[in-house]
């Protein structure tokens, strides 16, 4: 039960081998994200938005802001990869930054509009890209190199993860 709730999509390869044809799905995964969290966070009281989706686990809150905090860096990775000879990134400390003040205070309306603007931009510098740059890599000092299109793969799991992490939530509690 731990593991669904966790992962309620399951987990995500970036080491599995993706086909060109994969990639215009996830690119519209992630032009649709944005909308698909402010769907599912919609009309969600100040008691809700402040409710674990799982035992130990985030407050909604907590994943509506993490969604553009995760993106920005995911967003600056790229275009290091793409502007850059495989470039080292920096990771950060997730838990940490969930615990911030912005991120335990701030309307959820913030960060969705953060969120719009960030995947419109990102979308767009997708949509530019020829097929030689999705082969482009990248360094992460946890995972090693990863190409830009497994990236891109990556990015809309992640974002259909935590969507699935709120309204799975409403599902069970009956929101």
């Amino acid at each position: 039960m731990t593991a669904e709730l966790s992962y309620p999509v399951g987990r995500f390869d970036v080491r599995a081998p993706v086909a060109a044809e994969q990639l215009p799905g996830w690119i519209r995964e992630i032009a649709d994200a944005p909308a698909r969290l402010r769907a599912a966070v919609e009309a969600l009281s100040a008691e809700q938005l402040d409710t674990p989706y799982r035992p130990g686990g985030w407050t909604v809150r907590q994943v509506v802001h993490h969604l553009p905090d995760s993106h920005v860096n995911a967003y600056t990775r790229f275009k290091l990869a793409l502007t850059e000879h495989e470039p080292t990134i920096k990771t950060y400390d997730e838990a940490a930054w969930a615990e911030l003040e912005d991120t335990r205070s701030t309307p959820p309306a913030v960060s969705l509009a953060l969120l719009d603007a960030l995947h419109d931009r990102w979308v767009r510098l997708l949509g530019s890209l020829e097929p030689e740059h999705f082969a482009r890599t990248l360094r992460h000092p946890e995972l090693g190199t990863i190409r830009v299109d497994a990236l891109v793969g990556m990015y809309a799991w992640h974002g259909r993860h935590h969507v699935a992490h709120v309204t799975g939530l409403r599902e069970r509690m009956g929101w």
